[in-house]
């Protein structure tokens, strides 16, 4: 499940980890802001019961959602283009 809210100055997403099955092992909630100037994700680390922050550029998560569909190996963004190439 996950929700969508439109602040002032930024998109939040918050992905919540659920499942029927009492034996799967649960992450924390995650949060992910999108401001015009970066994409921040947190999430509460329950062990130490601090949060969690990592800062992208728009461009580090572009690559990233292009990463997540291609094969191993080494590639670059086109500038005029959202594919990747292999490099």
């Amino acid at each position: 499940m996950f929700t969508i809210e439109h602040e002032f100055d930024a998109t939040v997403i918050t992905l919540v980890d659920e499942g029927a099955d009492p034996r799967d092992y649960l992450q924390e909630d995650i949060t992910i802001s999108s401001f015009e100037d970066c994409v921040v994700v947190e999430q509460l680390d329950e062990q130490t019961e601090q949060v969690q922050t990592i800062t992208f550029s728009h461009a580090q998560l572009r690559e990233l959602a292009a990463a997540l569909n291609l094969p191993e190996g080494v590639y670059r963004l086109k500038e005029t283009d959202s594919t990747a190439e292999d490099g």
